[in-house]
Formats: C-alpha cells, sequence, structure tokens
C-alpha cells in the first residue's frame, strides 16, 4: 500500500518557536494563515477566536518555560487542533491567578472558546491543546460570560459553582 493511501490530508504542520514574547505574534499568525489555507470552514469570529487561543497558549510556554517550543497544527476534518509542547514539567494550572492580578487567566479563556483542550505529559516536558470546532465561535451571551468568568478568575468559577 503506498503511503499517501493511508496518509491524512492536509498534512500536519509542525515547527519550532524561539523562546521569548517576540515569537508569539508570527506563530499565532501563522496558525491562521495555516487554517485559511486549509480552507478549514471557519468563520471570521472563528478565526480570531483560534488566533486568541494560540497567543494564550504560546504565551504561557514562551513565558514560563523560556526555552524553545514546538507548535503542531493539524486538520481533523472537523476539529483544527493547535498543540505546544513545551520542556517544563509544570503542568498547566487554569486557576493559577490570584484574584488581584491581571494576568494568568489565559487557560480560561482557551476553555470558553475553544471546543475542547487538555494537555499529556511528553518526554521531560508536557504537550497543551486546544481544538476549534468547524464555524464555532463563541457569540453574544456566550462570548460576554467567557470573558467575564477569565476577568473575574476564580472568584467568577466560585460564583458559578455555587449557583
Amino acid at each position: 500500500m503506498a503511503p499517501t493511501n493511508t496518509a491524512s490530508f492536509p498534512v500536519p504542520q509542525e515547527w519550532g518557536t524561539e523562546p521569548g514574547p517576540a515569537a508569539v505574534p508570527p506563530a499565532r499568525r501563522l496558525i491562521r494563515r495555516i487554517a485559511e489555507a486549509w480552507q478549514v470552514p471557519m468563520s471570521d469570529a472563528a478565526l480570531r477566536d483560534l488566533e486568541l487561543c494560540a497567543d494564550e497558549l504560546l504565551a504561557n510556554a514562551v513565558e514560563h518555560v523560556r526555552a524553545r517550543c514546538r507548535v503542531t497544527v493539524r486538520w481533523t476534518g472537523e476539529r483544527l487542533r493547535v498543540e505546544v509542547a513545551d520542556s517544563s514539567p509544570c503542568l498547566p494550572d487554569r486557576e493559577a491567578a490570584e484574584d488581584t492580578v491581571t494576568g494568568g487567566r489565559g487557560l480560561l479563556l482557551v476553555e470558553g472558546f475553544a471546543h475542547s483542550w487538555g494537555w499529556h505529559p511528553t518526554g521531560l516536558g508536557k504537550t497543551v491543546w486546544f481544538e476549534c470546532a468547524a464555524d464555532q465561535s463563541a457569540t453574544g451571551d456566550r462570548r460576554l460570560a467567557v470573558l467575564v468568568h477569565a476577568a473575574n478568575g476564580r472568584a467568577a468559577g466560585r460564583l458559578t459553582r455555587s449557583s
């Protein structure tokens, strides 16, 4: 059997990023351009959410690890999956931010805007991933709820769990 008979197209794209915050914007834009080139059926709003989620994972990797990370983008035919692998053994913590700080809520945004997300150990580090379904974007009240939840951090989480 020829390899092309078993290959899944489009072929996943994978690259390494340099350490440092300057690597985040070009990688985020590249992820969007890949989705557009593959003609993934996503609205402009969904593509913006894709960029936001990618930005958060990439920023976390370069801020906390301060080393190269590996980015992989794949299309399953139903979902676009973005993976960011780094060498840090520290696990992602979506509730790590204290209520009084402005940062540390990126995973709450990823949780709200992506169809699914998670992580798994990889060698000495980990891979954090998210998936966006075709034509999916958070709009209206759902979008506002995600933004408020992320802005309020754990305090918002405690309020929604207690009601």
